[in-house]
């Protein structure tokens, strides 16, 4: 059975409990807060240093990159959550990264230089969520049409759309 208590969390507590973690030794200098809870890490970073951490981790052996997502925490700020999975085959280890944006206006760079397969999750965040992803090549809508007004997941968008 799951002990809650036994999450550890911020960056030198975990450090302290998981001293080997690739991971967190690959961030060492970018992550700005740790969680190892259920075997598994979450690392926050900048939204700034979001490539320089995907190449750390690309550069320690993870060989795969899974999936990102984004959480909108409206109203609370920073608003969106920016969620990224990164497997390492090899370590059999996965890392969570996580990038937290303000609302009035999102954005952060594209990590498809690093990761390719990151293209079409970024389009679908900035086409549900609005959040922008600088470098990206081809930021367009994904799921709606074009003229579309608005990003449809987002906590204030009205239920039945504008009119």
């Amino acid at each position: 059975m799951y002990d809650p208590a036994s999450a550890v969390e911020g960056l030198e507590a975990v450090a302290a409990a998981q001293p080997e973690h690739v991971g967190l030794l690959a961030l060492n200098g970018l992550a700005t807060h740790a969680k190892f809870d259920r075997d598994e890490m979450t690392l926050t970073v900048a939204r700034e240093d979001v490539v320089a951490a995907c190449e750390a981790l690309q550069a320690a052996g993870y060989n795969f990159f899974e999936d990102v997502t984004a959480v909108d925490w409206y109203p609370s700020e920073p608003r969106f959550q920016i969620t990224y999975h990164i497997l390492s085959h090899r370590l059999k280890q996965r890392v969570r990264l996580v990038v937290r944006l303000e609302g009035d206006a999102p954005a952060m760079d594209s990590i498809t230089g690093v990761w390719p397969a990151a293209n079409f999750y970024e389009r679908e965040i900035f086409d549900l969520f609005g959040v922008r992803f600088g470098g990206h090549p081809n930021l367009v809508r994904i799921m709606m049409p074009e003229d579309w007004q608005g990003h449809p997941l987002r906590k204030d968008y009205p239920v039945e759309g504008y009119r």
